[in-house]
C-alpha cells in the first residue's frame, strides 16, 4: 500500500558525524519490500548507554533483554530490524535475538551483552533466523552510511525519515548530539511502533546518563500520543562515546551537566514531536497545554486524556472548536478537576472562563486558527500550580484507511 508523505513532514536536517559511531544499513528482507531494513551502529569501546522502554506487559524479547543489558552500562553495537517486531514469539523469538547478538559480537570482538537489538513491525511472527543471519553478514561488511539512510532503514509505516541534532558546551568543548527515530502509529497487531536512538561524543557516566534520559523522557516521549496504543517494542536508547576532551559528567555537580541535560531534553522533544507529525493520517499537529492542576503529573494525565480523545481529535480534524468535548475529556481523566473553575482556549482565544462560556466570545479567530496545521489548545483547571504540555495529531479518514488496508 502506497502512503502519501505526511503534510506535517519536516526535511531531514544536516547532522554531523559523531566520533566513535559508525552507521551501516543493509537488506535482510524481513518484508516484501525493495529497501534497506537493517540498521547497524558500531560503537567504540567505552561507550556508555542508557535506555527507556515500553510499559507493555507483553513486551518483546528485545525489550526484556535490553533492560537486563543496561545494568552493565556499556555498549559496542546497536542493530535494528524493521518489518518484524519479533514480539509474542516465545522461545523462537529469543533464539533469533541471541543469534544476532552472537553474530555481531563475533564480528566486532565484543561480548554479546554489549550488542543491543531492536525490532519493529508485525507482531506474532518469529524473526526468520536465516534472513537475520544473512542480513547481519551483509550489514557488517556494508559501507558506512549517513544519518538519513540509517533513519529510513528503521522505519515501517513512517512517511518521512526523522532526525534531530543538538549541541552543548562543556567548558570550552563543544559536544554534539544526533538522534534518529521512527514511529507513526500503533494498532495491535501489524502496525508501527516508536524506536529512538541518540548518540553523543560527550563523556557521561552511564548512571547519570540514565537519570538524564529518564528526566527527558518524562517531558517528551511520555507526552506524545497518536492513537493511545502502547506498543510491545517501544525503545529509546542513548549512547555516549566519551570521545570529547572534557572531564566526565558524572552528576549534577560536574561542569557542563546542566547544558548537556538541556541539549538531551531538546533533542528528545524534537524527535518525539516528529513522531506526532507523522501520525497516521494526520493533517494537524496539536499542542495541549494544561495549567492550574493539582500537580504536574495530574496535568500530564489530563493533557493525555484530551489528546487521546477521538471526539476531540475528530473535531479538530473538522476544524470545529467544540470545547464541550474538551470538558468531557477533562472530566473522564480520573484526576482532580472542578467544573466551575475550568477555562478552555483555542489559539490563545478563551472560549470558556471559570466554568462558563465567555460572553463576548468571538469564534472567527478561533475558526481561522483551526484552519491551520499547528493547533494550540489550552486548559486551565484553576486548582493549583501543576502544568504540562502534551502533543498529538488529529484523527482523520486517512488513519482509518491506513489501519484498515495496511498489513505488515
Amino acid at each position: 500500500m502506497d502512503i502519501e508523505t505526511s503534510p506535517l513532514a519536516q526535511p531531514f536536517p544536516e547532522m554531523p558525524a559523531i566520533n566513535g559511531v559508525t552507521l551501516r544499513v543493509a537488506r535482510a528482507r524481513y518484508k516484501d519490500w525493495d529497501r534497506c531494513d537493517l540498521t547497524f551502529v558500531a560503537l567504540d569501546e567505552g561507550t556508555s548507554v542508557a535506555g527507556v522502554f515500553t510499559q507493555s506487559a507483553c513486551a518483546s524479547t528485545e525489550v526484556e533483554m535490553g533492560r537486563k543489558q543496561l545494568k552493565a552500562g556499556t555498549a559496542r553495537a546497536l542493530i535494528v530490524n524493521a518489518g518484524n517486531s519479533n514480539a509474542f514469539t516465545g522461545h523462537r523469538g529469543a533464539e533469533a535475538v541471541e543469534q544476532i547478538m552472537t553474530q555481531v559480537s563475533e564480528g566486532l570482538g565484543c561480548a554479546p551483552d554489549e550488542v543491543f537489538v531492536s525490532s519493529t513491525g508485525v507482531i506474532g511472527v518469529p524473526l526468520p533466523k536465516d534472513r537475520a543471519r544473512e542480513g547481519v553478514a551483509a550489514v557488517l561488511s556494508a559501507r558506512p552510511c549517513g544519518w538519513e539512510d540509517a533513519a529510513a532503514a528503521i522505519s515501517t509505516t513512517d512517511t518521512f525519515a526523522k532526525g534531530a541534532h543538538a549541541s552543548a558546551m562543556i567548558g570550552d568543548t563543544r559536544v554534539e548530539l544526533c538522534g534518529i527515530i521512527k514511529g507513526s502509529g500503533m494498532i495491535a497487531p501489524d502496525m508501527a511502533t516508536m524506536l529512538g536512538y541518540i548518540f553523543t561524543d560527550a563523556d557521561v557516566a552511564p548512571e547519570f546518563l540514565q537519570e538524564l534520559l529518564n528526566n527527558a523522557n518524562a517531558q517528551t516521549y511520555s507526552c506524545i500520543t497518536v492513537d493511545g496504543d502502547t506498543s510491545t517494542s517501544d525503545t529509546v536508547l542513548a549512547f555516549a562515546t566519551g570521545k570529547s576532551a572534557h572531564p566526565r559528567i558524572a552528576g549534577w555537580d560536574s561542569p557542563g551537566a546542566d547544558a548537556f541535560a538541556a541539549a538531551l531534553t531538546d533533542i528528545c522533544r524534537e524527535l518525539a514531536q516528529l513522531v506526532v507529525r507523522d501520525g497516521e493520517g494526520a493533517s494537524k499537529f496539536i499542542s495541549v497545554r494544561v495549567t492550574g492542576a493539582v500537580s504536574d503529573e495530574s496535568a500530564r494525565r489530563i493533557g493525555l486524556s484530551i489528546a487521546n480523545s477521538p471526539l476531540v481529535k475528530t473535531a479538530i480534524a473538522g476544524e470545529d472548536a467544540n470545547w464541550g468535548r474538551v470538558v468531557m475529556a477533562v472530566g473522564k481523566a480520573g484526576e482532580p478537576a472542578n467544573r466551575d473553575t475550568l477555562s478552555i482556549a483555542f489559539g490563545g482565544v478563551w472560549a470558556a472562563r471559570g466554568g462558563v462560556p465567555v460572553e463576548d466570545y468571538d469564534e472567527a479567530p478561533v475558526a481561522k486558527h483551526l484552519q491551520g496545521d499547528a493547533i494550540d489548545l489550552a486548559v486551565d483547571l484553576g486548582m493549583g500550580d501543576g502544568h504540562a504540555e502534551v502533543w498529538t495529531c488529529d484523527l482523520t479518514h486517512g488513519y482509518i484507511s491506513i489501519n484498515a488496508d495496511y498489513r505488515s
